[in-house]
């Protein structure tokens, strides 16, 4: 679907150390500000324990995850909005990203330098939240002085709009997220806002660095527990990884992955975490196909019909959608595939109106 993530903060955090370790790409990462400059792109799977219990099924020649774009944005910084630090370039490249994965340090070392010479979390996230409201609140203000502009015109939709820019610039002036916003109960709002393409309008989350000693005393942290004291009042997530750990994982022959990670005390890598819950704020879902060919995950919005999800593998599939054969993923593992579902009535033929549920495994009939 080609969505993609931005990884967001400030210099020195541990974002393309992170980012290293979730792509195969390698961004260079060095102890200066604006290592990176131009926006590093890398295409990450999500692991997905479904895709081998089908595969046990159908033995296929090849299984092919579902994937997120994650792109390492250069650092911000104070007075980003203004054009300090390259900012106008890195408030460009946030502008284009779907989500946001602000990381926060949390963890210290006088080997590590800090922009601000601190470690603080929340102060962290509060430089960039800021930056990103004030570079929102030039866009709400421009939009708020077109509307008044036309307001002569008598047109219902900019008096409305008005209205919402001028509530939005106090929000926004006040250091709030646009994405916090409580928008008037009218039809055409979100989409006055939407159109706006506001930077802290996009779904985000929180990825708390932290040193490899904390990943078993999170409650030890204190910058830890201030994040997530913080993000609770946001109602945002918050996901813990050693940064540098995880690296070290990706680096490794993926058969002498486990035997790491018991030694770390992790079932997981930690990145793992992280691309599922970029894919659960983008609100996207997976379903299957299954044969010898291969077993495929694939991503749809939440919500999404059975011709949309054809749309996906391909166009064709959409525009000469027929039926969808769907089997419950777990059915299919249960009765040995699609025979056995078959057989047993658990695999039901749908229309165009059926909802993609997450976990179907689906076939498409189609005509063109």
């Amino acid at each position: 679907m080609g969505l993609s993530v931005g990884i967001v903060g400030l210099p020195n955090v541990g974002k393309s150390t992170l980012f290293n370790a979730l792509s195969s790409a390698k961004a260079e990462a060095a102890n200066y500000p604006f290592c990176t400059i131009e926006p590093n792109v890398g295409v990450v799977s999500v692991a997905d324990a479904r895709l081998r219990a089908l595969d046990s099924v159908v033995h296929a020649d090849r299984i092919v995850p579902a994937t997120i774009d994650f792109v390492d944005i250069a650092g911000l910084v104070r007075g980003a909005h203004k054009g300090e630090g390259l900012g106008n370039q890195f408030l460009a490249h946030i502008r284009e990203v779907d989500a946001v994965a602000q990381v926060a340090r949390c963890f210290e070392d006088a080997n590590v330098v800090h922009v601000e010479n601190r470690v603080d979390p929340v102060g962290d996230i509060a430089t960039v939240t800021t930056e990103l409201c004030l570079k929102d609140l030039e866009t709400v203000s421009k939009r708020g002085d077109r509307g008044r502009k036309l307001l002569k015109t008598g047109s219902a939709l900019e008096k409305l709009a008005v209205e919402i820019c001028d509530a939005l610039a106090k929000h926004l002036d006040a250091g709030k997220p646009a994405r916090t916003f409580r928008l008037p109960d009218h039809a055409d709002a979100p989409g006055i806002v939407r159109e706006m393409q506001l930077l802290t309008d996009k779904p985000t989350f929180y990825i708390a660095n932290v040193d490899e000693r904390s990943l078993a005393r999170l409650n030890e942290n204190p910058h830890v527990q201030a994040l997530l004291k913080q993000a609770a009042m946001e109602g945002a997530t918050v996901v813990p990884i050693c940064a540098a750990l995880e690296a070290q994982i990706a680096e490794l022959d993926p058969a002498d992955r486990p035997e790491f990670l018991a030694s770390a005390g992790l079932k997981e890598p930690g990145l793992n975490a992280v691309a599922r819950t970029a894919y659960e704020l983008l609100g996207l879902i997976t379903f299957f196909t299954a044969g010898k060919q291969e077993v495929r995950a694939w991503t749809v919005k939440k919500g999404a019909k059975a011709p949309q999800a054809a749309g996906v593998i391909h166009t064709d599939f959409e525009k000469g959608f027929i039926k969808a054969e769907v089997i419950w993923w777990e059915d299919f593992v249960k009765l040995g595939g699609e025979a056995k579902a078959r057989e047993t009535g658990k695999l039901g033929i749908e229309g165009k109106e059926y909802v993609v549920r997450d976990g179907d495994v689906m076939h498409f009939r189609f005509n063109v």
